[in-house]
């Protein structure tokens, strides 16, 4: 994802996620000494680049498909103590700027999170494009970013008796994709 075709090899048009081939992840502290990482099953958005080049992107995510791998866990992360679903069912990014980064990107965007919209940066690493197999050119990109879940209204806190807290203020978010050029 850059501001040149030339650079990276997207020509312009739409290349869709697709959400086979890509995965959004994230892990938050716990306990002070471990890691919880989930992922979200539901997810879809999409890269346009203009003909000039200039890439935007977009994306939402159904924040009521993550999964921990621990049914009770999952339940509590989808409550109004931390995503509350019922309310707010998905997250939104819009980008609004890429600028190279040495042999990265920033993907600057405004991500919208249980009703709250802050901008982020994410760090991107472009892979390639491959003409694919058949069904058209695929591009391949890994982005991430560190959030701090309060700047979203994931304030619950759970302190522990020793110090410190049950669950962590920094997620790290990690995402793979895989798009498809569109005809």
């Amino acid at each position: 994802m850059t501001t040149a075709p030339s650079t990276t090899g997207l020509s312009a048009g739409t290349w869709s996620i697709d959400p086979v081939h890509s995965s959004i992840g994230f892990s938050v502290r716990h306990l002070m000494v471990s890691k919880v990482r989930g992922t979200f099953a539901k997810f879809g958005g999409a890269i346009t680049v203009a003909d000039d080049g200039t890439p935007s992107v977009t994306a939402e995510i159904a924040v009521d498909s993550v999964t921990t791998n621990n049914e009770q866990r999952d339940a509590h992360i989808k409550s109004a103590d931390f995503f509350d679903v019922d309310k707010h069912p998905t997250a939104t990014f819009t980008s609004t700027r890429v600028r190279d980064n040495g042999d990265r990107y920033v993907l600057d965007g405004d991500l919208t999170l249980k009703g709250v919209t802050r901008p982020v940066s994410l760090d991107v690493e472009f892979y390639g494009v491959n003409p694919g197999m058949g069904h058209g050119e695929v591009a391949g990109f890994e982005a991430s970013v560190v959030l701090n879940r309060k700047d979203f209204g994931i304030d619950i806190d759970m302190p522990l008796e020793t110090g410190g807290a049950v669950v962590g203020d920094k997620v790290t978010v990690t995402i793979e994709i895989e798009a498809l050029k569109q005809a």
